[in-house]
Formats: C-alpha cells, structure tokens, sequence
C-alpha cells in the first residue's frame, strides 16, 4: 500500500546558515494529528523527516543532525545502524552496469556513465529479443521443415517451442521483477534463485548453448555464402547432395570466419554495437520481402519455374531447358539436359530407362497464394536418406533406377521425421534472454524485461506461425523440401518468394547471421567471465581475468575453441539440436527457479509481475524436458549428465555461497516435514542405525585432543545417519576449529558447541537435549580417558563414568574407544587382519551390527569378522556353536564362529593381589593428603606391584620391602605392612570376584584377540554405589589390558538387528 510522509519543521533550534531561509513548512504541514495516541510519534517522525531534507540542503545542515539526534541516540548505535538518510542516499545513487564490461563502458564513454542508464523497453529488451530470435533457421530451414512435416505438424512444433519460451519468459519475469536485477542477465537471476550448485551448472549450459549458437551461426554465414553467394568458391565440390566435401568447405570457411569474427570481438565490443543497428535493419528487411512477396504472389506470382522427370525433381542448375530435345532451325538437336541421361547420338543414343519412359513437366515454384497449393502441402512427406525429392499426386512410369544418374535429382540429405524437426527448429525461437542479459543499460529492468520479452515473443510466434502458414500456401511442395534450393537454379527457398528481389534476403540473411554470431560470440565470454568472478567453480577462475578495458580474453579464446568444436561437426542441421538441449535445460530451470519460490512462499518473494503461477511454471519445467528428451534422447541423457557431474563438482568442491536461494529453502521445508514425520513414530528396527553424538575433548589451546575419534566416527558411518560432534569449551571460539577437524577428517555431520565453565554439566546438556525431533542421537562415542591414574585430578574419569551413567539413563548405545590415538586414519588400509567381537552378554545386537558397517569403509573391508562367546562348564559348547551359526546365517552376517569355555576354578593369589592393591590405593588416597609428587609416586608404585604380581601369577606372596623403600619411609613402610595384614583377613568378596573375571577373561582375550585390528567387548554397567567408581575403572582397565585397538560396547536395551526382511 502506499505511503505518505508529510514534512514539518522543526521549532527548537534554528539553524545558522545563511542559505536557510526557514520558508519550506507548507500547507499540508499544517494539518493536526488525527489519533489520540499519535501526536508525540508523529512529532519524532516529522522531525526526523524534516532534518533528512534540511541535510540535503547544505553540509552544516548534516552535522546539526548529527549533533541533533546524539543525546538519543548513541555513536556506536548510529555506527552499526546507518541514519535514513544515508541510506536513501545510496539507494540513489545505486548503479548497475553490465556484468563484465563496466570497464569497456567507462572506456568508451564516460559521459554515459555519469548519465546512467537510459534504454527503454523498446530499444533496450523488445529489439534486442527480436534480433536474437530471428534468424538462421527462419531464412534457412523454415521452408523446409514445412514442406517435410507439413503446414499442421509444422504448427505443432511452432506452438510447443513458442509456448515453452512464452511460460520460460513469465517465469523469468516474475524472478527479474523480484528486486533490483543487478548486472549478469539470466546467470544472476537462476544462480541466485537456485543456488550455486544450481546456479553454476544452469550457468555453464547457458553459455555452452550461446557458444555453440555462434557455432551455429557461422555455419549458417557459411552455407548462405558458399551456396547462394559465391558457390564457385568451393574448395571441394560436392558431388551429390551435401556429402563431406560441402562439410569440409564449411569446416574451412567456417573457421577463416570464426577467427575474422573473434578479432573484431577482441579489438573491441564498440565496433560490434555500432553494427547492431544495421544487423536489426537485415533482419527487418528480410521480413518484410517475405510478406511483400506474399502479396506480390497472390496478385501476380514470380517466373521460377521446377523441372520435373516424370514425378521426380530435377537440379536445373545443370541445364538451361527443361526440354528432352529442341528444333534449331529445322533440325531436332538434344538438349543438355538430354545428354544428362543419354550417351551416343540422337539416332542411336542409350538413354536412361526412366528418363525415355517419362516425360518433362515445368512447373511454378511459387505458384501463389491464391493458387490452392496449400491443401497439398497440408500434411506431412517425410523423406528417406538420399531419395528422391517427388512430387505427390503426379503419375510416373517406374523402372529399374540407374544409379549413375541419381546425381541430377534434388535428394534428401537424411531421412526425416517429426522429432528431429524439433530438434532443428527449437534454436529459432531461442534469444528470449537478451532483454536480462542487458539489464544493467536499463533504465527500469523490473518493467522493461516482462514487457519488452512478452512482447518480443509473441510478435516473433505470430511471424513464426504466419510464415509457416503463408510458405506452406505459396510455394510448391517439392520446392519446399528442396533444402539447398537445386530445383531452383540454387536460390535460397525463401528468397524465391521475396519481393522486389531475392537478393534482398540472402544478403539480409547473410548479415544477420554475421550480426548474430558476432552477439553469440560477445556475450558467452561474459557469462562464462561472470561465473568465474563468483568462484563457485576453482578451475574457472583464470577466465575471470580481463584486459585493461575489461575484455574476458581468456574466456574469448575458449568460447572460441569451443565454437570451433561445433563448425567442425560441419553441417547446421547438426549442431542445432546440441545447443537446443543446453537451451532447453536453462529454460527448464527457470521455470524450477520460479515454482520453487512460488510453492515455498518465502517472505522475499514479492515480483512486482503478477501475472504468473506456479503451475504455469511446472507446465514451461515439463515442456523443456519433454523437448529435450523428443528432440534427441541421447543428447539430452548427455546434456543432464554434464549438468549433473557440474552440480555434485561445485557442492564438493566449489566455494560455498550463501544467496538465499530457493533450494536452500526448499531444503529447510523438506527437513521440517521429515523431522515431523519421525517424530510420529521411533524407527523400526531395520531402519536403525547408529545416529552418532561424539564427545570431544579439547587440549589446552581448544584443539581437538583425538582427532582419530572423528575418523573412526567416519569409518563407522560411511557418511550415512546422523552425527553431531560436540564439546565444553569455557569460552566462545571453538566453532571453526571444530569444523577444520571435521572437515579434515571427512566427518559429515553438526557442530554442537556449549559454553560452560563445568565440563561434567556440558556433557549432561548435550547428552539429553542434542538433535531436533526425531533426529536424535541413539548413541554416544568418547574416548577412553587415557593415564586416569596419574592424572592430576579425578574429574578425567569421574566425568567418564558420569556419562556412562548418563547414557544409560537415558537408553543410549555407548561406544568408548580405548588407545583412540592407534585406530586407523581414512588413508590408512588395512590389508589383513580381524575384527574380532566377544559378545558376552546380549546387548541387542549392537556388537555384531558394528562391525559390519565398519567394513563397509574402505579401510576396514580386507578385515574378516570373527565372533567369540564365551561357554561355562556346563554348556554344550558344540551346539552354542551350531546355534550362533545359525543365527549368524540368518542374520546375513559372514563371520567365523567360535566358543570359548571358561572354567571357575580357583582364585588366585594374582586376582587377591589385584583386588587388595585396588582397595588399598582407595583407601590411602582418601587418608592421606599426599602432594602431586607423592601421588605420582604412589602411581609408579602399584604399577610396579602389579607388574610382578602378574609375573608371579601362582605365588601367594605378599609385596617384599625392597619394592616398598623405594618411594615410601621407612615409617611409611611399617604402617603399609601392618594394612597388609589386616587387608589380607577382609577383603571385600565381591570385588574380589569381580577382579578374578576380569583378570580371567582378560586371559581369554589376549589369548585369542592380540593380534587382531580392532576387539569390540561388552562393558559392564557402573556401580550404583558410587563408593565404588574407581574399582569400576580399575576392572575395566583390567578387562582390556594388553590389546591395542578396544571398543567397548554397552548397548541400549532395544533390538537394534533382525533375522526378518
């Protein structure tokens, strides 16, 4: 809606300046409030309104401002936030100029500059389009296809092409109108609509289809000088139809011309829009001959006349007469065109089979538009490779061909049929983005591209659609599908019907292809200079670099190799269907662009062109790959698959860029609605998967302490389920390094930073509130708190068996990985070894499940899988063994099997040894105060005793004194004695039963597992006392002693594998 400011003066201070005269309150001003609420905000308001026009007046007026509005407003508030004024201020002065060539227009002229621009509608979108869209395919194959597919199927694919620019143009429109449309044209528009993976790969396919259009164009230059101009030109003469010696005059000449036209656009683009006007005025020339002609045809039809043998068109480029022979002073003398088709003399000549049989016919070319042509050339007569051009409805004598004579007859070059048509006439209609890719000469885009574009488009169709239809009422059949024009002494088709001379449209014809090749060949180095300049794509960025006058050199000489490409391929009718699917896919990701931001309803999207909807978006996004795919399948397989390989290169590699695009919004709308459709259900059990929160740990610095942590977290996923990477850090700061580790490592996941000063309350946060919904971890990996026994403080494991605590608390998988620090890199391969899993206890399946997803990882797939379970005395061990085959077999898992049994057996001295050297380390570290020295002492101490205790496995032993006096007084040493003793008569039972399986299995363990890549283990639950935390710890460390590589598991209490499909 609009709005209304009115400006009133300000009363409180005048100002001092002599240029101020104090008269600019008007009537207006003068008008009261019209709320009870309003008149001290309308004051504020009118105040503040008022010095932003006094600041416009004089410089002195701008510091009163400032020193105005400072009691109420801060310095820094007003430097973080800039004034009103400031800000209309360079909204006034925004200029825009074309992307790529603000060096070459300051250059050139200064003067315009400062003007800004100035093209309207008209001169600056509809001409342009117009000039793009007409061109070689209406000059040089529009007659042609009307004579193959006939005046219907021929309107057939005028409206499909022309309905899919005209729904490609409104959705350009409402994506041009969204906003100011900085310089870059249709680049800019779909990159920042869709993304830079979007962007780059529609961007390439742009200026891949506008480089292969020059190609395109030149080639048509080329056909239009060589057959119609100067054919004596040829350095190779064709010997029948358009065989390789046309291809390869083509080639020759067409390079020659590619090169003349790169130099004119590396001197400089001046000279190529000094010419733009005169190109423009070929082209309107042209058309207007063609429609004079028709007039002319209908009062009094041009004298070309088409000889025909029998049914069949003849090349009267090889004869003057269509007359078998003629009387020259009363004697009967053969014709040229007789001797053609006979050798010897007349009497006895030996003469064509067809050629006796048959009889001359001349008929009209261009018989008119009132001649009732138009119901024989309503239909389709598609042709066959290199047959003969007939005429329909004509009666002939057939015979046994010679193929010696096929030469003389107007032949198909290839067979045709409906799609390849398409394929060759799409190119026509192309040129609708030549209005968005001069936006920055503009004086109002926003209105000028929907108007000018539209407008272009429909006035093009209906010359399209009446060309089709007057070409197909004016001109002979045969004549139609003649392409080159031999039935008529090798004048261009369409020249044939052109009015005052026929000259008028090749040369026109000529230059308008030289025009539009000089256009293709300025603007796609542009283009491939503007995606360079965004560095989306590293390996662009050379082409980036201009010349001093902001010519893309680089990108000049590569759109000029690229274009070299297609004049080699040598003939137009193939290359028009190339550059037709790279149009095509630009289209369609217009019309994506647009349904995109249409259907997710953004709040920045507000196009001030109205006339546009979603669905008519779809309907243009169908059309373009209906086109694609009917045109040439296999191009357009092509085409998608180089779209493809540039869109995952840009999201792997390319810079990352943030444009607020259409697709990162679709991303967040399709991420809101499959978070709420796992929050309705929890997963079943085969879709589960270890959803990963890992917990880092920081040194000193805020750098990642085991960065191999997020490298097995990596292994482990092969990038699939959910990871979020977590730590505690006392102070902000920790977020970029956390995600250079992570993408150091190739961990793909979150970042989840909490600040606090208690890293046990950090741990407890994001264990029970990381994720969103239904994307919540299941498990939790750490490491193994490493040397917890020498550690300065106990927090290290007091905050590990916390989280142990936590977890289970909360029905979570723990993984905790010990000797981190040795597990492999994701470089490393593991050519040999185990993976060796000792399942104790049922944990849900999570110990078999692991390692099966770790060899998925290329690091770990050379590792066999080996399961080991434990029997008692009592167990069958052979059928224990049978049955986990068999569950094994129909859990689809490939692993060796095998049972170990364990035996009670007594307990010995080593396990009393390892219990009372546990509860004697307790209980003096709670008794006596020893310093950070001592304590490190006593450390090396037991570790010394349990090192000679397990030397000396069956002695009962006690610790001699001689280990003692080391570190100990001798006072110190009578006292320990004395506990000994008394230690000896109580020792707690039940630790001494939970050491005895420890140190037990231990054995088993290292007996079997020593040797093996990676041991995954169940790991007991934490002591509900928590008197007991350091036993736990010391059972553990018992449990793994002596492996390199250990994962404990403790599962979740679910199922997390099936035998069921």
């Amino acid at each position: 809606m609009p709005t209304n400011f009115t400006v009133v003066p300000v009363e409180d201070t005048p100002i001092s300046n002599a240029d101020y005269d104090g008269e600019i309150m008007k009537e207006e001003d003068k008008e009261e409030p019209h709320t009870a609420a309003g008149p001290y905000l309308e004051l504020c308001s009118n105040k503040i309104l008022h010095l932003i026009y006094i600041m416009s007046l004089n410089y002195d007026a701008m510091l009163y401002v400032l020193n105005y509005l400072a009691p109420l407003y801060s310095q820094d508030e007003m430097d973080s936030t800039p004034m009103v004024s400031s800000l209309l201020n360079k909204l006034a002065n925004y200029t825009n100029i074309t992307q790529g060539v603000i060096e070459h227009e300051k250059a050139e002229s200064e003067d315009r500059i400062q003007r800004g621009p100035q093209m309207g509608t008209f001169i600056g979108v509809f001409l342009p389009c117009m000039q793009n869209i007409l061109g070689v395919i209406l000059f040089l194959r529009l007659t042609w296809i009307v004579g193959s597919a006939g005046i219907m199927e021929a309107l057939a694919i005028v409206f499909m092409c022309c309905s899919c620019t005209m729904l490609t143009a409104i959705s350009m429109s409402a994506i041009a109108t969204n906003g100011v449309v900085p310089a870059g044209g249709s680049y800019y528009m779909i990159s920042r609509a869709l993304g830079p993976e979007f962007g780059g790969a529609v961007g390439l396919c742009f200026y891949l289809g506008t480089t292969f259009a020059g190609s395109m164009y030149v080639l048509g230059t080329m056909e239009i000088f060589l057959t119609y101009i100067m054919p004596n030109a040829a350095v190779f003469k064709a010997e029948t139809g358009e065989p390789n010696g046309m291809q390869n005059n083509m080639r020759i000449y067409g390079t020659c011309c590619l090169a003349i036209m790169a130099l004119v656009v590396f001197v400089g683009v001046r000279y190529v829009n000094k010419l733009a006007l005169v190109f423009l005025s070929c082209v309107m020339l042209s058309i207007m001959a063609i429609y004079a002609g028709v007039i002319q045809s209908a009062i009094k039809p041009p004298d070309s006349q088409v000889c025909l043998l029998g049914n069949r068109t003849l090349q009267n480029s090889k004869f003057d007469k269509c007359l078998k022979t003629e009387v020259i002073n009363n004697v009967t003398t053969p014709t040229k065109l007789w001797t053609l088709f006979c050798e010897g003399d007349l009497g006895n000549a030996t003469c064509n089979e067809y050629f006796t049989q048959n009889n001359l016919t001349v008929i009209q070319a261009v018989p008119g538009l009132l001649s009732g042509v138009i119901s024989d050339n309503m239909w389709a007569h598609y042709g066959q490779d290199k047959k003969i051009v007939e005429k329909e409805g004509k009666s002939s004598e057939q015979t046994s061909d010679n193929t010696s004579e096929i030469s003389y007859y107007v032949l198909n070059d290839f067979t045709t049929f409906f799609t390849l048509l398409v394929g060759i006439y799409f190119p026509s209609v192309t040129g609708i983005m030549a209005g968005s890719n001069r936006s920055g000469d503009l004086r109002d885009p926003q209105r000028s591209i929907p108007t000018g574009t539209i407008m272009a488009i429909a006035t093009t169709s209906f010359i399209y659609i009446s060309c089709v239809v007057l070409f197909g009422a004016c001109i002979d059949g045969v004549v139609l599908r003649d392409k080159y024009g031999e039935s008529v002494r090798g004048t261009l088709v369409v020249a044939t019907l052109a009015w005052p001379s026929s000259w008028v449209i090749v040369i026109g014809s000529f230059f308008s292809c030289c025009g539009a090749g000089l256009q293709s060949l300025t603007g796609a180095p542009r283009i491939l200079q503007a995606i360079a300049r965004d560095g989306i794509m590293p390996f662009l960025q050379v082409f980036g670099h201009s010349r001093s006058n902001g010519e893309p050199t680089w990108a000049l000489l590569l759109t000029a190799a690229i274009c070299e490409i297609g004049i080699l391929i040598g003939s137009l009718d193939n290359v028009a269907p190339i550059l037709s699917m790279f149009f095509l896919m630009c289209y369609l990701f217009v019309n994506l662009a647009c349904a995109v931001q249409t259907l997710l309803r953004t709040p920045n999207w507000r196009p001030r062109f109205k006339f546009y909807h979603w669905s008519l978006s779809f309907l243009g996004m169908s059309l373009s790959l209906s086109l694609m795919f009917v045109s040439s399948w296999y191009y357009a397989l092509v085409v998608l698959l180089i779209s493809g390989c540039i869109y995952k290169y840009i999201e792997y590699r390319g810079a990352e860029k943030e444009w607020g695009d259409g697709i990162r919004g679709l991303s967040l709308n399709a991420a809101q609605y499959a978070l709420i459709k796992l929050e309705e259900a929890p997963p079943h059990t085969k879709n589960w998967r270890p959803q990963l929160l890992v917990l880092l740990k920081l040194d000193s610095d805020l750098g990642v302490k085991h960065p191999r942590l997020l490298s097995f977290n990596s292994q482990l996923k092969a990038g699939k389920g959910l990871t979020i990477v977590c730590s505690v850090i006392p102070k902000q700061g920790f977020m970029t390094e956390a995600h250079t580790a992570m993408a150091m490592e190739k961990t793909k996941g979150f970042c989840h930073v909490v600040v606090s000063s208690n890293q046990r309350d950090g741990f407890s946060h994001l264990i029970q509130s990381a994720g969103l919904g239904g994307m919540k971890h299941n498990a939790v990996l750490i490491a193994w708190p490493a040397n917890w026994k020498q550690a300065e403080s106990s927090l290290s494991w007091k905050n590990f068996i916390e989280t142990v605590r936590e977890t289970t608390a909360v029905h979570q998988a723990l993984l905790v990985a010990k000797n981190i620090d040795t597990f492999p890199t994701n470089q490393d391969r593991l050519a040999e070894g185990t993976i060796d899993v000792w399942w104790i206890v049922h944990d849900g399946g999570l110990l078999m499940l692991l390692p099966f997803l770790l060899r998925q990882h290329k690091v770990w797939r050379r590792c066999k899988m080996r399961i080991f379970t434990v029997a008692q005395m009592d167990d069958n061990s052979i059928q224990m063994k049978k049955d986990l085959q068999m569950f094994l077999y129909h859990l689809r898992l490939d692993a060796k099997v095998e049972v170990v049994e364990m035996n009670a057996g007594d307990i010995s001295a080593f396990t009393y040894e390892k219990t009372l050297v546990m509860e004697q380390r307790s209980q003096m570290l709670k008794q006596m105060q020893l310093s950070k020295t001592e304590r490190e002492r006593e450390a090396q101490l037991i570790h010394d005793r349990n090192t000679k205790s397990h030397a000396t496995l069956n002695d009962k032993a006690t610790p001699t004194s001689d280990r003692v006096h080391m570190t100990w007084t001798k006072e110190k040493l009578i006292s320990e004695r004395n506990r000994l003793r008394e230690a000896n008569m109580t020792v707690d039972q039940t630790n001494v039963r939970r050491m005895h399986t420890a140190v037990k299995l231990n054995e088993v363990v290292v007996n079997k597992s020593q040797g093996a890549q990676l041991v995954l283990l169940n790991m007991p639950g934490p002591p509900k006392n928590k008197g007991g935390d350091e036993n736990y710890m010391e059972f553990l460390e018992v449990l793994t002693e002596g492996l390199d590589r250990v994962l404990l598991v403790r599962g979740s209490g679910r199922e997390v594998i099936t035998i069921y499909s």
